[in-house]
């Protein structure tokens, strides 16, 4: 791995964190699929655009278009549509220690379903990551977290693990920008019907409303999906996912700093132990492979 590969890994690992704190911002004052929805029709928008001018096109292969709608749904609709109905009541950086957990559920899954080998690293790190979560549960559950919203990061992570299973190798026939500016729209347009029959468009207009969505729609929102499928054309997908380790860390200390929300130490002994975990698992499967 390359020092430019590192530092494109480390730029997505603090624009994927972030994204949960700029979440919390918009939650606060506008309904949580609509704004969803509008960020994903712009997000998607731009990238079409500039994949267009970049000489891509449209004309999928049968497995893009299936990516593309299965990322669509899975990712966009149901991952992040649960998380920001869930910020509603659960503290962003609660819901970036969920998300984080990808990388161990597609491990534990890659191992049961695939019989991918991930040896004893591996299973280690899939234990640690299991007893980081929940000595993080058990301190917000204490603290009155909300069941509900935690109900649905775990559904939302689920989805997530779908889809990356699912859709494995599916940029490897180009227009990779295209894909992801269509899956932006299909998550739109999903999103859109259930924030038109579901929600009241009232809206709190605020400075740090519109820079949380200005921020959202064009940093994690492309910025950050547009480092990921490079990294994976680059270095591959296992080793890409290596940088998926820091993602709990970050999440809680940008919440802290932004939002300043509470540092408990339970949550910081969790995390650790979620951080090893990943890492673990991460270069297990990069063993293996």
């Amino acid at each position: 791995m390359d020092l430019r590969a590192i530092l494109m890994g480390l730029a997505f690992a603090v624009m994927w964190s972030s994204a949960f704190t700029s979440a919390r911002i918009i939650v606060a004052a506008a309904p949580p699929v609509s704004a969803l929805a509008l960020r994903f029709l712009i997000s998607g928008l731009l990238g079409v655009l500039i994949a267009r001018a970049l000489g891509q096109t449209w004309r999928l292969t049968p497995t893009q278009w299936r990516a593309t709608i299965i990322f669509g749904i899975c990712q966009n609709a149901l991952y992040l549509g649960l998380n920001f109905v869930a910020m509603q009541t659960v503290e962003a950086s609660l819901a970036a220690i969920i998300a984080s957990t990808m990388p161990l559920l597609v491990g534990l899954a890659s191992w049961v379903l695939f019989k991918e080998r991930i040896g004893a690293l591996g299973f280690a790190g899939l234990v640690a990551g299991v007893i980081g979560v929940g000595i993080i549960m058990g301190s917000r559950l204490q603290g009155g977290a909300d069941l509900y919203g935690i109900a649905l990061c775990v559904a939302g992570v689920i989805a997530l693990t779908f889809a990356t299973l699912s859709v494995r190798g599916a940029t490897s026939g180009g227009n990779f920008l295209m894909i992801v500016g269509l899956q932006m729209l299909v998550g739109s347009a999903v999103l859109g019907v259930v924030g038109l029959t579901t929600e009241t468009l009232e809206v709190t207009w605020s400075w740090q409303l519109i820079a949380a969505f200005a921020y959202t729609t064009l940093i994690p929102g492309l910025a950050a999906t547009l480092v990921w499928f490079w990294l994976v054309n680059r270095i591959g997908a296992i080793k890409a996912a290596t940088f998926h380790f820091l993602n709990p860390f970050l999440g809680v200390l940008i919440a802290a700093l932004i939002l300043s929300e509470a540092l408990r130490l339970w949550d910081i002994v969790g995390v650790a132990i979620v951080t090893l975990g990943i890492l673990a698992v991460q270069l297990s499967r990069q063993k293996a492979r």
